[in-house]
């Protein structure tokens, strides 16, 4: 648990930081600009700060233009383009947010009749409706299913979460720390699957289908987790591995010379020091459950589609609803893109441990 407090109490500091970051900027300009008038900064330096920091902010600018480009058509509420018959608009003449009140749906916890037996008697409870949004009072009458298709997301990316940990956390820790028979074996395949298991393509899709016909979970979310761990531990037990690899081991020792046994070296010393590397892993297992598509197209039915499967299902025949597509893509996006946005810190740490070591 003190893993997890940490990450959560730095989480807190980053969202505090990110709120304070304006007032912290313009305090900077302010300390800049006096020490040019006072001549303790030189004037070429800002300048080159400067224009690195435009050049910057032009290349961003342009690898965000594509999301730009999807809100516009978001926010026009008809799916236009940035250049129609009237000239080049960058924003939508008359914005709307429909296509979202669409996309999210009523967010109304109902009323509930709890019935209690008391001594012979019966006493009802009625608790109160709670409506959060009722998108009815913004003329929106019909909605889409991405209450459905997000919980169907949380219960696959959940168990693959829980699953690919449980094989990737003590697997890293015995191929980092412990040396036993076929050990190099075990690394060599790890990186055999790594390197090979994303480029079987067709053949590994056509075989899973089979495969999962034959034993009637063509249409089992649980299942579908299960494939997503096993796809998920080979690269995430390496990387994970390899970020303990950077662990003193003196750590250990001391701990074992105070009489600590294994269990409590692994949770109070190996644990803590590895948190930027497990919560790495911890992304991008969640984000393999929660992103992909082709695997969960073929399996899952109309029932069980997950959001990406329900973000495709949008496309017609012979049209697509643009502004309630983009808004669907923007509200799918939004929880990845904070969680990249607050777990930055982690992903760069756990990624910069000195390469892969074997």
């Amino acid at each position: 648990m003190s893993v997890i407090s940490d990450i959560a109490s730095e989480l807190a500091d980053d969202a505090r930081a990110a709120a304070m970051a304006p007032v912290e900027s313009v305090k900077d300009a302010k300390y800049t600009l006096e020490g040019i008038r006072e001549g303790r900064v030189s004037p070429a330096t800002v300048l080159k700060t400067a224009g690195i920091t435009l050049g910057a902010t032009v290349v961003v600018a342009l690898l965000l233009f594509p999301l730009y480009w999807v809100a516009v058509g978001a926010f026009s509420g008809t799916g236009a383009s940035l250049y129609s018959s009237s000239g080049i608009r960058l924003w939508p003449a008359d914005p709307t947010i429909e296509p979202f009140l669409w996309v999210i749906g009523d967010l109304i916890v109902p009323s509930y009749r709890i019935s209690l037996g008391l001594g012979g008697y019966e006493v009802f409870l009625q608790t109160p409706e709670l409506a959060f949004l009722d998108v009815s009072q913004y003329g929106v009458t019909e909605t889409s299913e991405f209450k459905r298709f997000f919980a169907n997301s949380l219960t696959v990316a959940i168990p693959t979460v829980l699953l690919a940990m449980c094989l990737i956390v003590p697997s890293a820790y015995a191929l980092s720390r412990r040396q036993f028979i076929g050990r190099s074996k075990v690394l060599y395949g790890y990186v055999l699957f790594t390197q090979i298991g994303g480029g079987l393509g067709v053949a590994l899709l056509i075989a899973l289908y089979a495969l999962f016909v034959q034993f009637g979970f063509n249409d089992s979310k649980l299942a579908l987790s299960a494939y997503y761990a096993a796809t998920a531990v080979p690269f995430n037990t390496w990387l994970l591995k390899t970020y303990m690899d950077g662990i003193p081991v003196s750590y250990e020792e001391a701990a074992m010379m105070d009489g600590a046994p294994s269990w409590k070296i692994v949770t109070e010393i190996i644990l803590p020091l590895s948190k930027a590397g497990l919560a790495t892993v911890f992304i991008f297992t969640f984000l393999t459950g929660w992103t992909e598509f082709v695997v969960a197209q073929t399996l899952l039915s109309t029932d069980n589609y997950t959001l990406p499967v329900g973000l495709y299902s949008l496309v017609g025949r012979y049209s697509i609803p643009w502004a309630r597509f983009s808004a669907f893509a923007l509200t799918f996006a939004a929880p990845i893109m904070l969680i990249y946005l607050f777990a930055q810190r982690y992903i760069e740490g756990g990624l910069s441990f000195g390469g892969m070591e074997g």
